[in-house]
């Protein structure tokens, strides 16, 4: 019990937290890169939100294996939202950087994520159970660590470049995001208490989320 209890707070204030940014850049905003924070935010709580509400109903009532097709759907759902959070944000360094052309970049990025959901598709994910196979959760997220590390690169190079602040540490934030989500997708099926990483890893989101709030702040 003092483990729902102590996750389901941490879950709601960080669904709060990344909603009410959200809507409230996608409502109040007055700029396209204001807005594309606001929809990047938004669709990281929304989405979230399918795997996070069903484990703490699963800890409070009968466990998580017990509810494993919940658990299950939203994992996949969260796993769908988060490579669309990723192409977002690759839109708002085009914005916030002002980048023309480049359309290789583009391309290279909905590729990876086209590779990523299908991946995410394929039925020998067995999202529906509660072990779900290991090789299938490195498959599927091979291409987006890809997707992550060309994050990575693009906006310290740019950030570097032109010499513009607001998102020096997203390069950090991201690396970090990876760093403690990685690890879970290996060895939590063998060791549990690696899962814990997914409280810091989404922290390093909360800290991207800060960083469009700063910047819809200085736009209103």
């Amino acid at each position: 019990m003092p483990q729902a209890i102590a996750e389901t707070i941490f879950d709601i204030l960080y669904l709060g937290f990344a909603l009410s940014s959200g809507f409230t850049m996608l409502l109040r905003g007055t700029t396209p890169l204001v807005k594309k924070l606001g929809w990047m935010a938004a669709l990281l709580g929304a989405g979230d939100a399918f795997h996070l509400l069903p484990r703490s109903y699963a800890l409070f009532t009968t466990g998580l294996e017990a509810n494993a097709v919940a658990l299950g759907i939203g994992k996949f759902v969260t796993s769908i939202t988060m490579t669309i959070f990723y192409l977002i944000l690759y839109a708002v360094w085009r914005d916030y950087f002002k980048i023309e052309g480049r359309s290789y970049l583009t391309v290279i990025l909905y590729v990876l994520a086209a590779f990523r959901i299908g991946f995410c598709l394929l039925p020998q994910n067995e999202w529906l159970t509660y072990r779900q196979p290991l090789a299938n959760g490195i498959l599927r997220n091979v291409p987006f660590a890809v997707m992550g590390m060309i994050i990575i690169v693009i906006f310290a190079l740019e950030t570097k470049k032109t010499g513009l602040l607001a998102f020096r540490f997203m390069p950090l934030a991201v690396t970090l995001s990876f760093g403690f989500y990685l690890p879970v997708v290996l060895l939590s099926g063998v060791l549990p208490i690696i899962g814990m990483l997914m409280i810091p890893k989404t922290l390093a989101y909360v800290w991207m989320i800060w960083m469009g709030v700063q910047i819809y702040r200085q736009d209103v």
